[in-house]
């Protein structure tokens, strides 16, 4: 069986991922690395050269303990995880480009909403780098949800997300979830709420694995 691995700055997230990876993958030996230290360096200090190399250091770690690719499933270290590409012989993915990549074709005005303020630029630079010309993106972040979230209180963090997700969406043509954590949200908001396409990253992101799936 075929072994990936899913780098995260979560706790709460493989068990996510691991039922994503059943329900859009297939059979793969998954690992899962938790570093939470990676966000809460880049929510104090922006992007470090420290991150970048312990990414890069978790995806040779990765490559030596024979996975066929990495998945990193936060998009505050994205760009971390592009520069690692150069220093590992195995696939690097960022889990949220092929969202990105859909954000820009799905309308003019690109809503992009997150809990952590050090969330918005990785997205909003990937956006316009794939976009490759100048779009309109306007963005948001859900004061308290993060707090809430890292208290253990999900369903506070559920609440202050959706209401943002109501109030952007009248405002542009698609709305990007910039944090894997505030997909669950979209599910649970009636229809009418949300009158654009919401985009979240963790279930197209980890359809990039497929490629990896045992038969």
């Amino acid at each position: 069986m075929n072994r990936v691995c899913l780098l995260h700055t979560v706790t709460g997230l493989p068990a996510v991922f691991a039922d994503l990876l059943r329900a859009e993958v297939g059979p793969v030996d998954a690992v899962n690395i938790v570093d939470e230290t990676l966000l809460r360096d880049t929510i104090e200090h922006g992007m470090l050269a420290r991150t970048r190399r312990r990414v890069a250091a978790y995806a040779a770690f990765a490559e030596e303990s024979g996975a066929t690719a990495v998945l990193v499933t936060c998009s505050s270290i994205g760009e971390a995880a592009e520069q690692a590409r150069a220093e590992v012989g195995i696939p690097i993915y960022r889990v949220d480009e092929p969202m990105a990549a859909q954000a820009v074709t799905a309308g003019g005005r690109i809503g992009v909403l997150a809990t952590l303020a050090a969330t918005l630029q990785p997205t909003r630079d990937l956006l316009r780098r794939t976009a490759g010309e100048p779009c309109e993106i306007r963005e948001s972040v859900c004061p308290g949800a993060f707090d809430a979230l890292r208290d253990g209180d999900a369903g506070r963090h559920d609440e202050i997300v959706a209401a943002e997700v109501r109030r952007l969406a009248a405002e542009v043509d698609v709305l990007v979830l910039a944090q894997a954590s505030m997909a669950r949200v979209v599910d649970r908001l009636p229809a009418e709420q949300v009158p654009v396409p919401v985009l979240t990253s963790p279930r197209s992101g980890v359809r990039q694995l497929r490629p990896f799936a045992t038969g």
